[in-house]
């Protein structure tokens, strides 16, 4: 399919509008939690279903994207994605009670599954192997904005307007990439395999089941049974996909993946490092706000450093890596983000506020190094026969990991709320020095390593 000069020249924005939108989204909805909580009439403890329902929607649907891309075409499964996402914004604006915003969430996760990966689709597939970075790193630029706008942005639109305008300056976002979509995107086509359907049920179903079984342990005001049951329910369905994907000539994840022992690490460490950091960025504005009477602004405010950081954290993990090596720099990163998570228990006043900024943002930059070196080592030694699939699990990993760390701090909080003793400050206090620890002991993974893994991505 050739392309016309207009449609090269636009599609790399295009491609920037859907990584803004989905990580302005992401970020600007931290600060709006109290506001949120106060206004459908529920405790903030509980609004964390409204980021878990997007996250885990986007992570079990992202395998579907490229399978609907190739079937239909980019252009009109991106026009969907959209106005799915767009739409679902719409909804959220709207609703008036935790369901509503939830059910919500889930229709923008459905649109935000497919935006991303199909831009990133036709972006491959328009420009030759060797512009590709190039123009990658061009389309990604509006995404870098995203968070470090989006907490600020988050707490002023709070502050002076309203919480509903967090979900509805997407609706504007939304209309122009459809306009420009529909008249610059390319619609590639391919000749699409045979999707795993059932593997994909099996596999979203013991998502669900885990991760609702980790938030009903956070309540308690019901039996036991109930969350040991749906946990049992989601493990159960989780080991009938490993059996049904190690039958299937093409399953959805396949597990042949995890035999090459550095997808191996860089998935485990995935998950578990993000047990103790995922919900730095939901738990930090939450305790400022509900722990210590901020406004929505300040708590904004105060997590830009974190972005910041994150910025510069980019732009120095190619030479931290050169001198340090994967397995050392893995090792250290998560230990110094374990010991920074835990620091965050000695914030409690005005005065020691101010020790949170250096912090957030020393917290920023070793996160940034740490993600980016997790990343690029999960796919440092797959062959070209399994590199796609090795990236769309890791895609998956990174979203599930983010989802599950939410839960497990929304649940240990709770606990510490519900059987503590002390006041809210204290349960949060608690709780960052849990997930501290979580984090330092997460650091062991990366042992398995091998001090001369990378080497092959970096130049010694």
């Amino acid at each position: 399919m050739t392309q016309s000069a207009s449609q090269i020249k636009w599609l790399p924005w295009i491609a920037g509008i859907a990584f803004f939108m989905q990580t302005l989204d992401a970020t600007i909805i931290n600060t709006a939690i109290p506001s949120l909580a106060t206004s459908l009439h529920q405790s903030p403890l509980d609004m964390q279903l409204t980021i878990i329902s997007y996250t885990l929607t986007v992570a079990i649907l992202i395998p579907v994207s490229g399978w609907l891309a190739d079937k239909f075409g980019t252009r009109v499964i991106f026009l969907w994605a959209v106005g799915l996402f767009t739409i679902g914004s719409l909804a959220c604006g709207l609703s008036t009670t935790l369901v509503q915003l939830v059910i919500a969430r889930v229709l923008q996760g459905v649109g935000g599954a497919m935006m991303v990966p199909v831009a990133r689709l036709a972006l491959l597939r328009c420009y030759p192997r060797k512009d590709f970075v190039r123009v990658l790193n061009l389309a990604t630029m509006p995404g870098l904005v995203g968070p470090v706008v989006g907490p600020l942005l988050g707490g002023l639109l709070v502050t002076y307007a309203s919480w509903h305008w967090i979900f509805l300056i997407n609706i504007p976002v939304g209309i122009i990439g459809i306009w420009i979509a529909k008249r610059y995107m390319p619609n590639f086509t391919s000749t699409a395999s045979h999707f795993d359907w059932l593997g994909f049920i099996l596999f979203g179903l013991s998502l669900v089941f885990i991760l609702g079984g980790i938030e009903l342990f956070g309540s308690g005001s019901i039996s036991l049974l109930l969350p040991i049951l749906t946990l049992f329910i989601g493990v159960l369905l989780l080991f009938g996909y490993g059996w049904h994907a190690a039958k299937k000539e093409q399953p959805l994840i396949p597990l042949s993946l995890f035999k090459t022992r550095t997808f191996n690490v860089g998935i485990r460490g995935n998950i578990l490092s993000r047990l103790g950091t995922g919900a730095i960025p939901y738990l930090v504005p939450l305790m400022l706000q509900v722990g210590m009477g901020m406004s929505a602004l300040y708590a904004g405010c105060m997590m830009v450093p974190l972005a910041i950081g994150a910025l510069l954290g980019k732009s120095l993990v190619e030479k931290v890596l050169h001198r340090f090596g994967y397995r050392s720099t893995l090792v250290l990163v998560t230990v110094v983000i374990g010991i920074i998570t835990a620091a965050f228990a000695l914030v409690s006043n005005q005065l020691s506020l101010w020790f949170a900024v250096p912090l957030l943002f020393v917290l920023g930059v070793v996160r940034a190094t740490q993600f980016t070196s997790m990343n690029t080592i999960t796919l440092a030694d797959l062959n070209d026969q399994n590199a796609s699939a090795g990236n769309s699990a890791l895609a998956v990993t990174q979203l599930l990991a983010i989802s599950l760390g939410l839960a497990v701090c929304a649940c240990i909080l709770k606990l510490f709320n519900s059987y503590g003793s002390g006041n809210a400050m204290v349960h949060f206090h608690q709780t960052f020095i849990t997930l501290g620890a979580l984090t330092v002991f997460s650091a062991l993974t990366f042992l398995s390593l091998k001090s001369v893994d990378g080497d092959n991505l970096i130049s010694k």
